[in-house]
Formats: C-alpha cells, sequence, structure tokens
C-alpha cells in the first residue's frame, strides 16, 4: 500500500485527536483553542524553560503524554514574528511540521493560529501545502524495510482553522499543484527500465483524464516532421523515440498558447562520447525538465486554470550501438538547420532544438519555456540552489525570477550575446553542438536560441535542482519535481484570464 496523508480543516472549537500542534511565535504565548485548556499555559512555560525553547522560526518544544490535555502529546512550533511571514514561510513551516510527526501518530491535529489570532484561509492552504510536499517518498521497490522504516505510512491530519470552508477552497487549488509535483518526482524516480520513452509517454497520457488533450507522435511522425536532431540521439537505443504534445484550453478560443517544453532523455548513456561509469545511475534523471512539464500540466489542469497552455516533451534513449549517432556527423533539424557533431553526450540540446522548432511552428505561442538538466556547466556556476536562466526576453526572465522567489524555485538569470553565439558556428555545418569548455552552460542556450526566432522564449538548465538536488523542509526525495511549482505560478501570475 502506498503511502497516504489525508488533510481536512475542521473548526478551531473542534476536539482534538491525537497529537496536537501549536504555533508558537516569540510572545511565548500558546494560541487560543477548545482543545488547549488553562493548565496547558503553565505546561508549556515549564516544559520551555526546561528546554530553552523561546519560540524562534524553525525551533520546536516536543512534550509526550502533556498532563490534563486530550492529545498523546504536544508539539509547538516556533514561528519567530508572524508579522514577517511570506507565503513560503509559511509553505516550509508545514513541511518542518510534518517532519516532527512521529510515524507512531496516525492522527494529529494543528491549530493554525497564533497568541494574537487565527490564521487567514491561504496560510492555512500553504501551512496544508507544505505537510503534502514533505510527506512524498518513494519507495514503491524495496521489498524488505529497514528497522524502524514503516510497511505505509497513514496518515491524517485535520487544521484547526477559524474559516474551514474558505481554507478547504483555498487548498483545492494548492492540492493539484501538490499532485502535480508528486507526478514530477514520481517520474524522475522510476528507474530507466521502467520509465523508457514509450511508457514515459504512456504516463504523460494520463493527463486525458483531466480534461488535458494528449497527442503522442512516434518515430514515423517524427520523421514526416524532419526532427532528424531528436531521431538521431535515439537511433542508437532499442527504445523508440516519441514528442509528446499536450494541451489544455482553459483560457480564451482562439487565443495563443503558452508553451512549455521539456528535455526527456530517458536514461543518457552519452552515446559514443560514453560517459564515465561512476554517477551514470543518476542519468535515469536526465529527463527532469520532461517530468517538470507533465507535473505542472497536471497542477493547471486540476486546478482549472483559466489559461491556454500547451506542454510539449521530447522523450529520447540516448545509448551506444552499431546504429549511434557519432561525433562528426551532421545532422538536419527540423529547422532546416544543420548540425555538425562534436560531442554525442551534448544531446539534450539536439531533443529541444526540434521540438522547440515545432513549438514555435505549430502554436505560434505568446510565449515559451523550456526545461531540461542540460550542463554540468550550470552546476559549476550556481550550485544545485538555483537553475540557470536564460532568455532573449526581459519581461519573461522577470516574470519566473518573482515566480522563482515566491516558491522557493529559484532562478538566476545568465548572460547571452552574439560574442557566446559565435562559439557555435562550425566550419562544416551551421553550428556545432557544443562550444567548448569554457561557458558551457551559456553556449548550450546560444544553440537553443538559433531555434525559437522572436518568440519571446526562456531556457532553464535545471541540472541542479531536477534531481539529487539539496534538501528542505518541503523535500527530501531524490526526484525534487523542480519546476512544477514555478510553471504553475509563471502561468498564474502571468497568463491566466
Amino acid at each position: 500500500m502506498p503511502d497516504t496523508l489525508k488533510i481536512s480543516f475542521a473548526p478551531l472549537s473542534a476536539p482534538v485527536t491525537g497529537l496536537l500542534v501549536c504555533l508558537v511565535g516569540e510572545d511565548m504565548a500558546l494560541p487560543e483553542a477548545a482543545s488547549l485548556p488553562a493548565t496547558a499555559g503553565a505546561l508549556f512555560e515549564r516544559a520551555a524553560a526546561q528546554d530553552g525553547f523561546k519560540g524562534k522560526a524553525g525551533g520546536f518544544l516536543d512534550i509526550i503524554a502533556p498532563e490534563k490535555l486530550a492529545a498523546s502529546r504536544l508539539i509547538a512550533a516556533g514561528i519567530g514574528k508572524a508579522a514577517d511571514w511570506k507565503e513560503l514561510d509559511v509553505i516550509k513551516l508545514g513541511g518542518a511540521i510534518c517532519a516532527r510527526l512521529p510515524d507512531a501518530a496516525t492522527e494529529a491535529s494543528v491549530v493554525v493560529a497564533t497568541a494574537s489570532g487565527a490564521l487567514s484561509a491561504d496560510q492555512a492552504a500553504d501551512l496544508a501545502l507544505g505537510l503534502r510536499l514533505r510527506f512524498y517518498s518513494f519507495d514503491r521497490y524495496k521489498t524488505k524495510k529497514k528497522e524502524g522504516e514503516a510497511g505505509s505510512r497513514k496518515r491524517s491530519v485535520t487544521l484547526l482553522v477559524a474559516d474551514e470552508k474558505a481554507a478547504r477552497k483555498a487548498f483545492k487549488a494548492r492540492e493539484a499543484v501538490a499532485d502535480g509535483v508528486d507526478v514530477a518526482r514520481d517520474l524522475v524516480n522510476e528507474p530507466p527500465n521502467v520509465l523508457f520513452p514509450t511508457e514515459f509517454a504512456k504516463r504523460a497520457g494520463d493527463l486525458a483524464r483531466l480534461g488535458v488533450d494528449v497527442e503522442v507522435l512516434n518515430e514515423k511522425d517524427l520523421k514526416k516532421l524532419g526532427m532528424g536532431a531528436l531521431l538521431a540521439v535515439g537511433q542508437g537505443s532499442a527504445r523508440d523515440s516519441h514528442v509528446v504534445v499536450m494541451r489544455w484550453d482553459g483560457g480564451k478560443d482562439g487565443e495563443a498558447p503558452v508553451c512549455l517544453v521539456g528535455k526527456g532523455v530517458c536514461f543518457d548513456s552519452g552515446g559514443i562520447s560514453l560517459k564515465p561509469g561512476e554517477g551514470m545511475q543518476d542519468m535515469k534523471g536526465d529527463m527532469g525538465g520532461a517530468a517538470a512539464v507533465v507535473g505542472a500540466m497536471h497542477a493547471l489542469a486540476a486546478r482549472k486554470a483559466r489559461a491556454n497552455v500547451v506542454g510539449l516533451i521530447g522523450l529520447v534513449e540516448n545509448m551506444p550501438d552499431g546504429n549511434a549517432y557519432r561525433p562528426g556527423d551532421i545532422l538536419t533539424s527540423m529547422s532546416g538547420q544543420t548540425i555538425e557533431m562534436i560531442n554525442t553526450d551534448a544531446e539534450g540540446r539536439l531533443v529541444l532544438a526540434d521540438v522547440l522548432w515545432y513549438a514555435k511552428d505549430r502554436f505560434k505561442p505568446k510565449a515559451m519555456v523550456n526545461l531540461a538538466t542540460l550542463t554540468g556547466a550550470i552546476m559549476v556556476a550556481l550550485g544545485q540552489e538555483n537553475a540557470g536562466l536564460f532568455s532573449n526576453n526581459d519581461d519573461v526572465a522577470k516574470a519566473l525570477t518573482e515566480a522563482g522567489l515566491t516558491t522557493g524555485e529559484k532562478v538566476w538569470r545568465m548572460p547571452l550575446s552574439a560574442e557566446y553565439d559565435k562559439l557555435i558556428d562550425s566550419q562544416f555545418a551551421d553550428m556545432k553542438n557544443t562550444g567548448g569548455r569554457y561557458g558551457g552552460a551559456i553556449t548550450a542556450a546560444q544553440f537553443l536560441q538559433r531555434f525559437v526566432g522572436d518568440v519571446p522564449w526562456a531556457h532553464l538548465d535545471v541540472a541542479g535542482t531536477a534531481m539529487n538536488s539539496s534538501k528542505g523542509d518541503i523535500n527530501r526525495s531524490w526526484g525534487a519535481g523542480w519546476g512544477v511549482r514555478l510553471l504553475d505560478r509563471f502561468v498564474a501570475d502571468g497568463y491566466e484570464r
């Protein structure tokens, strides 16, 4: 049985079930709630004095079997100065609370109020979102559990709020986003013998249940379209390549859509330019950009976003065999531009080149954003805290930056210029697929820019954030699902009617 977390909302006057969590600021006062008798304050003060708990943000005080309380356990969650809270602070608090709930506590109640008053419905919903994001785990292939690991976690958390109807309504959209994040995490975490291109396309097809129009293009279709760059990447694999088009029409009829494009290399051996063996198992996550696009489309459809959005993903497997493409080959892309192969491990940009051109040509979008685990060079520059942002449009770049700050999925803008672009000029073809050792993330972005025309566009290099990234309050998973909340907010703030 999979892990399950049931979140519900109840009034502040509702009785406590199981464990009780209260929010405490630097004023060191418990909130007023029917579940807290008058004796609770004195008990809390004694325990806090012994533990050195001062209500600062990130601090917790755990009182087991509190005297004269119906709760089996009382946890005080430090929140610091609530007046300084931002949306992300509340989401992270929800994640931190989830982490403090012991496996034995199958039921918990959280008083979503401080001593100065109840939190808003939106804040209650954000707290619940944080709980959902942190609760995720991926262990479906473990047949035996280590000592202390639960077989399957089932937990019910009730948020005690001032306005349960409003909180429940606010959480509905956030729950759709959390589901989308989980979809993306699952995709990135799956092993490559399970999630190969055809299976990935099949799972993307599940979006049809939410009203998304899903179209899967096979190799015959791609050859007819002239996607010579994408097809070359997959020709050394026994697995067929695909492009999946996912269309959500939630906006005005006939209005140009926003296109979200994802790199989906389900496994990247490097091809003939074979990667080192150490760490190659992580290359199952080289489809993190495509996973984020599928997760974002799930979120947008599930919350019925009022925008026209098209998600496109190129799905391939880059393997070496006698039919694999070679360094020195010259490919013809769908755009008609020719590309000299310098390194077959610079394959993601070839996939994106054809899909970006196809998106531009077919859908005439008002904006395009692509996500790709494209270069190790971006990790050298930015580590794993920010994705690299490259754009030909200041407004799109600004919108993505602001969405990143709000959601915590941060981006940092990197340069594009003619000086970098000339580094990918080829003596034998229109361009070559690498520009040398220096500025590798930039020259990769310059390569992609040659396939977007005048469409407002941004490229997000998510090599450092989509997989095996920094862990935090709301994510402990190897596959982070990074980009789903960013894209959802980008669409919500800039393109919904």
